[in-house]
Formats: structure tokens, sequence, C-alpha cells
């Protein structure tokens, strides 16, 4: 770990957006997966959630640019439980729909929390994620389609939060919680010791100003093992 890689790293993780998402709504394609989360990176989301046919689907490393080591992506069982989740971590819901209520997707406020929820580009939103979001919002389209891909789409509002949320300051200053902060910090300059830790349910070894690891993890680990 040198220096400069260290603080990039501090850098990139202090401008996080921890009240800005995007949950996936059947959107099972791995390449717009992973165009959607290169974005979610590139605008400052922490988080990402979807609601996948399977546990867990992986993404494509070509179109992802290695941005899923950057944006932890969460996985729910079904939209109702998703939508519950989000809710009950204070964010509101956008659903990226069009319709007679939906309005402009630049006429809403984004420096408000926000998740954006998105549907694949043939099926579009199911009914839960329609029903339970808190407003709709729509893209223009001056066209004969009548929709946009889902990564163009989650680019479109992601970059509008950005802009909105660059005006109003949000990136200016750190907004994680330390203790998220700093396992977010391990997790992104050792991941496979990380990967460790969490296997076998130690905690993460505190790093040197250097981002050196201090101590024994793996002693640590065998010791919280033991019966």
């Amino acid at each position: 770990m040198t220096p400069h890689r260290l603080q990039r790293l501090r850098e990139v993780l202090a401008r996080r957006q921890p009240d800005l998402t995007v949950l996936m709504d059947g959107v099972h394609k791995k390449h717009n997966v992973s165009a959607v989360i290169r974005t979610c990176d590139a605008v400052g989301v922490l988080d990402a959630h979807a609601v996948w046919p399977a546990p867990r689907m992986g993404t494509h490393a070509g179109m992802s640019g290695g941005s899923g080591r950057w944006v932890r992506v969460v996985t729910h069982t079904d939209m109702s439980a998703a939508v519950t989740h989000l809710h009950g971590t204070g964010l509101r819901v956008v659903a990226a729909q069009q319709g007679e209520h939906a309005q402009d997707y630049r006429a809403l406020d984004y420096t408000q929390p926000t998740a954006f929820v998105l549907g694949a580009e043939l099926d579009g939103l199911g009914p839960v994620a329609r029903a339970h979001a808190d407003v709709h919002a729509l893209i223009p389209m001056q066209g004969m389609v009548g929709s946009l891909n889902v990564s163009v789409a989650a680019a479109l509002f992601l970059f509008e939060a950005q802009r909105q949320r660059l005006a109003a300051g949000l990136y200016e200053r750190c907004r994680l919680e330390p203790a998220r902060y700093d396992a977010v910090l391990f997790e992104w300059a050792h991941p496979l010791v990380a990967a460790y830790c969490r296997r076998h349910g130690a905690s993460y070894p505190p790093m040197d100003a250097t981002g050196t690891i201090v101590g024994d993890f793996r002693r640590a680990a065998r010791e919280r093992a033991r019966p």
C-alpha cells in the first residue's frame, strides 16, 4: 500500500453518499448490472441494491471496470422487502416510470435521501415497485422509442442527483459515520484480509497511518473461533 494509493482511497471514500442509491428490479443482464454499478461508483454511491432471481449474480468485469469492488451490492429476496428496507433507512423511493402522474426527473430534489428504482427495459418496473414508490419520475422522450436502456436511465438520474448535490456542497465533507468509514476503508485497502476476517467472524485489525495492518489478524481470528 503506497501513501498515494491510501490517500486516493481516503479521498474517494470521503465523497461517498450514504443516502443515495439505486434499486434494480429484475435487471438480470450482467452487462446492464455492471454498467449501473460503474455509474454508481462514478457519482459516489456507497451501496447499490437489487432484487435478483438468484441470491448472487456476478457482474461483467469488462463492463464494470472493477467498480464492483468499490460499490457493495445488497441483494433482496423480493421487491416488497427491498422497498421496506429502503424506507426503513429513511430513503425516499423514486420510481423511474412513465405515467400520467410522473414528474420530470429534473424537477425533483435529490439532495434529500433518495433511492432510484429501475426496472428491466423490456418489462419495466413490477407492480410492487410502482405501488410503493413515493414518487414517479420520467425522462422526457421525443422519439418513437418509449424508454431508454436501464443503464442509460440510471446514469441520467444519478448524474442529475450528483449535479444537485455538488451545488449543495454535499461532497465537500465526509458524510459516513466514523465506524462505517473505517470498515469500508479497510475493505478497500485489504480486500483479501477483510474477506478472511468475515469468514472467521473476526473484527478487522487496525491499520497504521500508512495503511499497514497492525498485529496478527490470523491469530486473532483463530482465537475468536475457539470454543
